[in-house]
């Protein structure tokens, strides 16, 4: 077998754009009760129509305004052990990166980097 080399440092160009590309196209950040979900079939079968429950949680983005400190910590704690609930309830589970939710934070200290 042939040893690989990786880099000394994660550069994240090399890899995310690609693999975000591959997550859209195969349809992972659709419920598995979409149509056009790839697990729709796995999940409901060909003819079934969903009646579960759905349930969704968004993600907010990375807080560009300061470090990360233990509130960040327990708010995804808290988002992975409500999503897990619902997934073993057997509800139509959707955990999905979401748009920012502390914009004028985030205007104010980019402002005063500039």
């Amino acid at each position: 077998m042939k040893a690989i080399e990786l880099e000394k440092s994660y550069n994240p160009k090399d890899f995310e754009d690609r693999i975000y590309a591959e997550w859209v196209q195969t349809g992972c950040f659709k419920p598995a009760s979409d149509k056009d979900s790839p697990v729709h079939e796995c999940y409901l079968g060909k003819s079934k129509k969903s009646s579960v429950s759905k349930y969704t949680v968004v993600i907010p983005p990375p807080n560009v305004t300061g470090v990360l400190h233990m509130g960040h910590g327990l708010n995804n704690t808290l988002q992975d052990i409500v999503v897990r609930y619902h997934r073993m309830k057997g509800d139509d589970t959707l955990w999905i990166p979401g748009t920012d939710h502390a914009g004028i934070a985030t205007q104010n200290v980019v402002e005063k980097q500039l």
